[in-house]
């Protein structure tokens, strides 16, 4: 008698591989290949909500490969998510003495409690530019997957 593969659900604890890469080829975004293994609890946010919905009924011991356009992944860019700042406010928000440079990631606190991130863009005397997508809003990305075992 064969037992029915086991596969990954909404609300499944898993141990797997995964790799997030630019589709373009310009390289790894972040992989657990080659080292220890990911856990997660499905539905939980450990892992985007796109990149959850791939691994659905996949089969425990399966290997895939999405390759997800913008829309698909972590959406496009969003014009309305490039926000000036003044620097009074971006102060208001930091220790004293505190320094950025463009590039720096920011963190912001939102009305109900929670935490945003922005990346600094431009920084003059009287305002700072952030930048609030996702940084792979707006691109093509390859997630590879192994799934290890489904709980």
């Amino acid at each position: 008698m064969n037992t029915p593969p086991v596969l990954v659900t909404a609300d499944s604890h898993l141990t797997l591989h995964y790799r997030i890469s630019l589709a373009d080829g310009a390289g790894d975004v972040v992989s657990t290949f080659g080292g220890p293994p990911a856990t997660l609890q499905m539905g939980f946010g450990q892992l985007a909500e796109p990149l959850e919905q791939c691994l659905l009924g996949l089969a425990q011991g399966s290997r895939a490969v999405f390759d997800l356009e913008p829309a698909a992944g972590f959406g496009e860019r969003n014009p309305a998510l490039l926000q000036r700042l003044t620097l009074a406010a971006l102060k208001s928000n930091a220790p004293e003495g505190t320094t950025w440079e463009p590039g720096d990631l920011v963190d912001f606190p939102a009305p109900d409690g929670s935490r945003y991130t922005g990346v600094l863009k431009e920084l003059d005397e009287r305002s700072a530019l952030f930048d609030f997508n996702h940084p792979l809003a707006g691109h093509r990305v390859c997630f590879e997957v192994q799934i290890i075992a489904v709980l």
